[in-house]
């Protein structure tokens, strides 16, 4: 008896350090497996920050990065949210639309930013969520995406009116530019009649080509040749100065239409926009889209808690 009450004590030793030694063994792999999976993450984040410059990180930068791109970028225990990052993503819409980076007329209510112009709107939350359409809300979302990240410097907010009135918009700039092209043309075509006028006087001999040549030497055409030449480039410059003031006129007087489209009484507001007690909803007939909001905000945790 005392035998196999022997041999049972044994077996159980032996079953007790076997299963330890698989749970050991478990936590190394775990272990290792983390390591693994925490370097790669560190591998892809430095690969991502030699790629994109996050200074000037703009919709196209955002719309080009992958999921597992931005999460190993972005650290969500960190990320700004609340009346914090609302009061950044202000102050880095004023900046960008006194820069004429964005488009938009920028309001700062209690719970929301709202940024509108003639093309769209976006409305940012404190959670980082962003609702609206168009044009406005691609120029949003990589604003807020940069300002919850502690490590972006937001620039001050201009303290003048953000957008000039409509009368205000020069036809156009490089003037500096536009006339040093002209004195260059002038100079070419003046050149060109010069040149092309010596041999039309050599041709019909008012004087003789010069060495005792003909009308019909090396130098005499070469003269025409030089004349034509000269000619064509200061006509083509003209004609480039000409095409670039039209197209300041243009662009001019196409911005002064879209500050008049959003240059709106006091009180008033465009059509488009969700009306104030339905501010988390999309406006009936207007298409729209919600952003889910910064991952590892507190309105992740509640939707998927619901």
């Amino acid at each position: 008896m005392s035998d196999a009450a022997d041999d049972r004590e044994v077996d159980g030793e032996e079953t007790s350090n076997g299963a330890s030694g698989d749970v050991a063994s478990r936590e190394v792999d775990a272990s290792a497996a983390a390591d693994g999976d925490s370097e790669s993450i560190e591998a892809l984040r430095e690969q991502v920050e030699a790629e994109y410059d996050f200074q000037n990180f703009g919709p196209a930068d955002m719309e080009s990065m992958s999921a597992d791109e931005w999460e190993a970028v972005f650290d969500p225990e960190t990320w700004i949210t609340g009346q914090e990052l609302l009061d950044r993503v202000e102050a880095d819409l004023k900046r960008r639309v006194a820069d004429r980076e964005v488009f938009a007329r920028v309001e700062r209510q209690d719970d929301r930013v709202l940024a509108y112009s003639d093309e769209g709107y976006a409305t940012v939350y404190g959670d980082g969520s962003v609702e609206g359409h168009g044009t406005v809300l691609r120029d949003v979302k990589p604003t807020v995406a940069l300002a919850s990240m502690e490590s972006y410097d937001v620039p001050e907010a201009p303290p003048e009116d953000l957008l000039p009135e409509p009368q205000e918009v020069p036809e156009g700039s490089g003037e500096l530019g536009n006339t040093m092209l002209q004195v260059v043309a002038g100079f070419q075509v003046l050149a060109g009649i010069l040149l092309i006028g010596g041999w039309l006087v050599i041709s019909i001999g008012v004087i003789q080509p010069p060495g005792g040549g003909s009308v019909r030497s090396l130098n005499v055409v070469g003269m025409l040749l030089a004349g034509v030449v000269f000619l064509a480039i200061g006509l083509l410059l003209f004609g480039v100065v000409a095409n670039a003031r039209l197209s300041d006129k243009f662009r001019a007087e196409e911005y002064r239409n879209r500050l008049r489209a959003v240059e709106l009484e006091p009180g008033e507001r465009p059509d488009f926009l969700p009306d104030e007690g339905e501010a988390t909803e999309r406006a009936e007939g207007i298409p729209g889209e919600r952003s889910e909001g910064l991952p590892g905000s507190e309105s992740d945790g509640e939707s998927d808690a619901s």
